[in-house]
């Protein structure tokens, strides 16, 4: 039996693994793929979550600092959106976006943080 390109169903010539004819076949399918409904708000709200994990990384260099929620909000700052929460032995709940987190305090005073990831994994 021989083996068909997943995009355009031309006869495979090669490797027994080989699924595509060329690169371009394989664009074009991963390309489909990325496609199916649903994921362009998957994409809406991975930018989003970028795009306040960019901000309290550019407001934190130093890894802590006390500052206005008015700050974070003139830079565009979501509230709606993080990727986690992390729940202290006390119970303070600190919210992050990847590696940049944030502590709500009084007076619409925020803690950022940041956590030290592994790279490797």
């Amino acid at each position: 039996m021989e083996k068909r390109c997943l995009e355009c169903g031309e006869v495979l010539h090669g490797r027994t693994d080989k699924k595509f004819c060329s690169d371009a076949c394989r664009n074009t399918y991963n390309n489909k793929l990325k496609s199916v409904a649903g994921s362009q708000y998957v994409r809406k709200v991975n930018g989003i979550l970028k795009k306040n994990r960019n901000i309290m990384a550019s407001l934190n260099p130093e890894g802590k600092i006390r500052l206005h929620k008015a700050r974070l909000v003139k830079k565009g700052f979501d509230f709606g959106f993080v990727t986690n929460l992390y729940r202290t032995k006390a119970g303070t709940i600190y919210y992050f976006c990847y590696d940049q987190g944030y502590l709500p305090l009084d007076n619409d005073f925020y803690m950022l943080v940041s956590r030290k990831v592994d790279e490797a994994g």
